[in-house]
């Protein structure tokens, strides 16, 4: 059962975002690149920062504050790059707008645009569960389990697949609303995203407290299910907005 248990782990975490990809991505080969490259821009912002504290790690300390500084300073670095991804989309576009006129084809859908930001986003929440939950999950594998002080009721790689799951799900589709704030200039959405993005990171605090997790986790899932209604909100709205100029 622990093999089970931990391709269960697995798929708990990177399951959606495989369906995702596999329905969604897979069948156009320049949104599958673009999923490449935000991963590897996500994992580079990592060495980066990890270079940056590597002289302060590791953070012994019993105050939360450390922790928090550590999360403020990623998240900031983070959305600087995202605003730099979607920049260098934009002249990305641009160009394939431009070729398309050249050949008299049609320039790029508004739905194209959306499945090229979600595939962005994709590839910064893959990124994240793979780094974060499954790079700790080979333990699950073995004869036992593990549970962690602060959370003794669930299995800690459970746990971690759970908040994986919903990070994931933050981070795909707030690149959504990112690009479509960037690129309409819409105040509310360019906050939106930096603002849900740092108040996860916040919320993982809590679980370093006893039975945190009960907390926590739940709060993460409502911010999921926000940033989710958002962006079907957005989505629907620029659609409706398109079919009326049709």
């Amino acid at each position: 059962m622990t093999v089970a248990a931990g391709i269960g782990y697995a798929l708990l975490a990177l399951g959606p975002s495989l369906a995702l990809f596999v329905t969604v991505i897979s069948k156009k080969p320049f949104l599958i690149l673009t999923v490449l490259s935000s991963t590897l821009l996500w994992l580079v912002s990592l060495i980066v920062l990890s270079g940056f504290w590597r002289p302060f790690l590791p953070l012994n300390s019993a105050a939360s504050w450390p922790f928090a500084v550590l999360i403020i300073t990623s998240v900031a670095f983070q959305e600087g790059l995202r605003l730099l991804f979607w920049k260098v989309y934009k002249r990305l576009e641009d160009m394939l707008d431009a070729f398309a006129d050249r050949v008299s084809k049609p320039r790029l859908y508004p739905t194209d645009k959306m499945l090229i930001a979600l595939a962005g986003g994709l590839g910064h929440g893959a990124a994240h569960a793979v780094f974060f939950c499954l790079s700790v999950l080979t333990p699950a594998f073995g004869p036992a389990t593990f549970f962690a002080d602060q959370c003794p009721k669930l299995p800690f790689f459970l746990v971690s697949s759970i908040i994986a799951l919903a990070f994931a799900t933050i981070h795909t589709f707030s690149m959504v609303i990112a690009f479509n704030g960037y690129s309409d200039g819409n105040k509310l959405d360019q906050l939106f995203v930096p603002v849900v993005h740092l108040v996860t990171g916040m919320v993982t605090l809590i679980n370093f407290t006893t039975g945190g997790c009960s907390i926590g986790i739940p709060i993460l899932y409502i911010i999921a299910i926000l940033t989710l209604l958002h962006c079907g909100k957005m989505v629907w709205g620029k659609l409706t907005e398109n079919q009326i100029r049709l």
